[in-house]
């Protein structure tokens, strides 16, 4: 496969971005919001925005199940912000209604980092992204609290108060950001995963 269609969920939040930062890194980058559109993708990005908005939608427009079933056919997913919570098997400070899809076995705590106004960019080291550290946004971000033993922690945040913090995690073809790379220029991240989808 030349060039992996990826596809970013265009039902909330920061999905222009997503598209832009994914041309960026080489792929045939598209919104999807029906079944049929799913169809056409052989990845798959979860943006950043609202989870229990997200996870609403995904019932209202009929995806839930097709999502679940790719996933557990193999197809490569990244979640940035929301899309990690999402993708967690266990959410702590969620709604009693939301629901995720659950493919990466950890347990996440939504909004850990603080409200909007608690926002900030730290520097993150992320394994299998080449080059210096990452500058990353967190945004109300999640951030992880537990992992399973099929789960590779990838990056952490190196310094201030937030340090140690797990940020970023990689299970199989299913890889997960609290910060949201689309919003820093720096393709990298998106890279990681262009190259993920090519290789599955």
């Amino acid at each position: 496969m030349a060039v992996p269609v990826i596809g970013v969920l265009a039902l909330q939040g920061d999905v222009r971005e997503h598209v832009a930062a994914l041309a960026a890194a080489g792929a045939d980058a598209r919104p999807v919001r029906r079944p049929a559109e799913l169809d056409a993708v052989d990845g798959l990005v979860i943006p950043g925005g609202e989870s229990t908005t997200i996870s609403k939608l995904v019932d209202i427009f009929e995806l839930r199940e097709p999502i679940d079933k790719r996933i557990a056919d193999g197809m490569p997913v990244y979640g940035s912000c929301a899309g990690m919570i999402m993708l967690a098997t266990e959410v702590l400070d969620g709604r009693a209604d939301q629901r995720g899809f659950a493919g990466i076995d950890m347990t996440v705590r939504r909004n850990a980092f603080g409200r909007q106004a608690d926002s900030f960019e730290a520097p993150v080291e992320i394994a299998g992204v080449p080059g210096e550290p990452f500058h990353a946004v967190f945004i109300r971000a999640p951030w992880v609290e537990r992992v399973g033993a099929g789960v590779e922690v990838i990056g952490t945040v190196t310094g201030g108060p937030a340090a140690e913090r797990i940020v970023a995690v990689r299970q199989g073809n299913l890889l997960a950001t609290s910060f949201h790379p689309e919003l820093t220029g720096d393709p990298r991240v998106h890279a990681y995963f262009v190259e993920l989808a090519r290789a599955a």
